[in-house]
């Protein structure tokens, strides 16, 4: 074995008499799919999709068959990287500046570059796009993904559609050629490589975008045979989900040629419950995405390591959740920590070892907030044992009715006395300070030129993705910045980002040739800016950028794309920085959706 041996000394506490294999550090490799669901396996049931890998690895793993997640994308992400609930650690919501990871908490990322591994992400952040919220600034020594919350969202390029796509390496953007999930897993492949050549462990969190919608592909092939048992969108999901299958296998095969399967623990889980699949086959389960029946958030999780002494090809049916899998890898790992970490979760280990001892009696609490202030009671799942007391007025017994068709809380009064008295104690102990806003740094080395955008804007619906930009909403926000060093800062506002090449008062007119195919049918061209597209312009005369007490207010020249500020800003403070596009009586449109900010150039005198 070519790595150095540490002791673990969280699971010889546990169990003195590991072997030899268990005293190496072990690579780890997380497996994140995003909107897929339980039912989206074969080996679960689902007698339409074919996902054989899937299926090799489920046979091969250690199996948590009541494994819970959030039912959304970014709380999912937050609480699997900290071991805390997604509400503790800020993150709330995917959109309004509710999916920045609270900048203080360390990440599984930080913990194991600590201890010497190297460790990349390949995929889906949405945890934030500016300092300090990248996954650079998170643990990552490398990360290859598009926009943050997805291909198409605000942040993301303008022109990706997920085929031989610009894709952000450690911050700049970059054109790869293939699939965007086949560039993910092909880089995810060179990282373990290099890190093999480099004799040093490695830490690898792949997360795709897909199956999520807009479900696109690079050809239709593997569509057809699911074209006469399912709608269209269901088609391309599966396809979707076959083509990871096969990267899944692709990434195995490449642990077997580099002799590192055995000493690699492999987890496969997905970010919530699923999407198009579940009215196919949903595994007996009530709800989907979003929603906090079990349907929602209880999902796959696979824990697979030939090396490791756990109990491979078993079911461990207690309760367990992603907040668990932090500490589990601390004590698998033997991880040291340079300060202590109050997790939410707990360690897995009794339950993957062989011969595990029982697991004490939990409960997990399962929230979906996504309103500006946090209703009590309201979008969650109270969890214990086969108990789910739901928004605080129904109560299933998952053990005797899966479906959580009979609400029996009239008459298991003791059952919903604990599981209130526990909701109560998570309420007042996480939920009410999660809405912190985020503030973004402006003008550090590390980043030199921040990019705003309208998905982040603190209100009910900002506009998140190109297309509502696209149909330029009347909506306005602001962000939260803070200055790195006393100075004058330069702002450009625009109403389209920079590579649509369009002025502030018109319309894109570039044309891209389409590489994907979509569920809504093929787009081999397209012409951004005619009369068939739902790109609307503006009228705007006037721009005017506000930060903090200082208001600016400028007119626009005749094509011009964007409209530049500079601003003086004081390193001991936060502003609030609002961009707003005026029509000609100086009346607000909307507001400025884009602006990138930057430290101004000294002066010639300076």
């Amino acid at each position: 074995m070519m790595y150095a041996t540490i002791l673990l000394t969280a699971a010889l506490a546990l169990a003195p008499a590991l072997s030899m294999a268990a005293l190496l550090k072990p690579n780890v490799l997380v497996v994140m799919v995003d909107d897929a669901g339980y039912g989206d396996v074969g080996a679960h049931g689902n007698s339409v999709i074919q996902t054989p890998h899937l299926d090799r690895l489920h046979k091969e793993s250690v199996r948590l068959t009541d494994f819970h997640v959030d039912p959304t994308c970014s709380p999912t992400r937050a609480a699997l990287l900290t071991g805390k609930y997604s509400h503790r650690v800020k993150v709330w919501h995917t959109i309004a500046g509710g999916n920045h990871l609270e900048a203080s908490e360390k990440t599984m990322a930080d913990i194991f570059r600590f201890n010497g591994y190297r460790t990349g992400m390949f995929g889906k952040w949405h945890l934030g796009s500016n300092l300090p919220y990248r996954p650079m600034d998170r643990g990552f020594d490398e990360w290859i993904g598009q926009g943050d919350g997805g291909t198409g969202t605000t942040d993301d390029h303008f022109l990706n559609d997920r085929v031989n796509d610009q894709f952000l390496h450690d911050g700049e953007w970059t054109q790869m050629a293939g699939w965007a999930e086949e560039v993910f897993f092909r880089k995810a492949q060179d990282f373990i490589r290099v890190s093999k050549k480099q004799n040093q462990p490695f830490f690898a969190y792949i997360a795709t975008y897909s199956p999520h919608a807009p479900i696109t592909l690079p050809d239709t092939e593997v569509v057809k045979k699911f074209a006469k048992s399912v709608d269209p969108q269901t088609a391309f999901f599966f396809a979707a989900m076959e083509k990871i299958d096969s990267y899944i296998g692709d990434l195995r095969a490449t642990l077997a040629a580099e002799n590192l399967a055995r000493d690699t623990i492999v987890i496969y889980l997905t970010d919530n419950g699923g999407t198009y699949g579940t009215k196919i086959f949903n595994a007996g389960m009530r709800g989907q995405k979003g929603n906090v029946y079990d349907g929602g958030h209880r999902v796959p999780c696979f824990i697979h390591w030939p090396g490791g002494e756990i109990c491979q090809g078993q079911d461990v049916t207690s309760l367990h959740a992603h907040i668990d899998l932090f500490p589990t890898l601390i004590d698998l790992c033997g991880l040291k920590l340079p300060s202590p970490i109050d997790f939410d979760g707990k360690s897995l280990l009794p339950s993957l070892k062989k011969s595990a001892a029982a697991v004490g009696e939990r409960t997990l609490i399962v929230e979906r907030q996504r309103t500006l202030l946090a209703q009590k009671g309201k979008g969650c799942a109270v969890m214990n044992g086969p108990w789910r007391l739901v928004d605080d007025r129904e109560l299933y017994n998952i053990k005797s009715d899966p479906a959580q068709q009979r609400n029996v809380i009239a008459e298991q009064q003791d059952v919903v006395t604990k599981l209130r008295k526990d909701y109560e104690a998570y309420w007042q102990n996480v939920s009410p300070q999660d809405r912190q806003r985020p503030v973004s740094i402006i003008g550090d080395p590390r980043d030199a030129e921040i990019f705003l955008h309208s998905s982040d804007w603190y209100v009910p619906r900002p506009p998140w993705n190109h297309e509502h930009v696209a149909s330029g909403p009347a909506t306005c926000g602001d962000w939260l910045l803070r200055p790195c060093g006393d100075g004058d800062y330069q702002f450009e506002v625009r109403r389209w980002p920079r590579e649509a090449k369009a002025a502030l008062a018109g319309v894109p007119q570039i044309r891209k040739t389409i590489d994907a195919w979509d569920a809504a049918g093929p787009k081999p061209d397209l012409l951004y800016g005619s009369k068939n597209t739902r790109f609307r312009s503006l009228p705007v005369a006037f721009v005017r950028l506000t930060i903090g007490d200082d208001v600016q207010i400028l007119p626009t020249e005749q094509g011009a794309e964007s409209a530049t500020f500079t601003a003086h800003l004081k390193t001991q403070r936060s502003y609030q920085v609002s961009a707003e596009l005026l029509d000609r009586k100086k009346q607000r449109l909307a507001g400025a959706y884009y602006v990138y900010g930057k430290k101004a150039a000294p002066s010639p005198s300076q």
